[in-house]
């Protein structure tokens, strides 16, 4: 079962790199898709990137049970995308029409996707941004927000058998488990 773990800034190629790999690959593919809709610019955004995928495949809206989506979706023959991680979090950990979500919530949410990985089947890509690497946010919740999803980061690295970053369109490979 290879996954892989794409990194990179906004606007990076994250997206099209995990796209192409789908491509290439042969199989079936499934778009777990995270976003949601809020406000125009987000409708605009999700438009683009529906426009851009091939019209045959599937496509799974999972903005908050990412881990139930996987094992539901995840199965031998079949490639699955995972766009992205960062807005599954901001989902869970900063909603606009809800008080934001206790840690524990989160927490809880992370270790059930965490835990689901090593049983999946299939080939599966997460995107996610590398939101890390500027200076240190001003607010208590920007800087919770960067903490929580440079840790999952980190610690779906540990369990993905590769690891990708895309800077200007270009994969740089971090890690290769043969």
């Amino acid at each position: 079962m290879p996954v892989e773990l794409v990194l990179g800034g906004a606007r990076s190629g994250k997206s099209a790199y995990a796209e192409r790999q789908a491509i290439e690959s042969g199989r079936a593919v499934t778009m777990i898709v995270t976003a949601r809709s809020l406000d125009d610019e987000m409708a605009a955004r999700i438009a683009h990137h529906r426009a851009q995928r091939p019209a045959h495949w599937r496509t799974v809206e999972a903005p908050f049970d990412l881990a139930g989506a996987l094992r539901a979706e995840a199965e031998d023959g079949r490639f699955l995308i995972v766009d992205c991680l960062t807005l599954w979090a901001t989902n869970l950990l900063c909603p606009p029409e809800l008080p934001p979500t206790q840690l524990s919530d989160w927490a809880a949410s992370r270790d059930d996707l965490l835990d689901a990985v090593p049983g999946l089947h299939g080939q599966i890509v997460f995107v996610s941004n590398e939101i890390g690497w500027g200076v240190v946010p001003l607010g208590e919740a920007t800087r919770r927000f960067v903490d929580e999803v440079g840790r999952l980061n980190q610690a779906l690295a540990q369990r993905c058998d590769r690891v990708t970053l895309v800077a200007a369109g270009l994969p740089l490979r971090l890690k290769d488990r043969p």
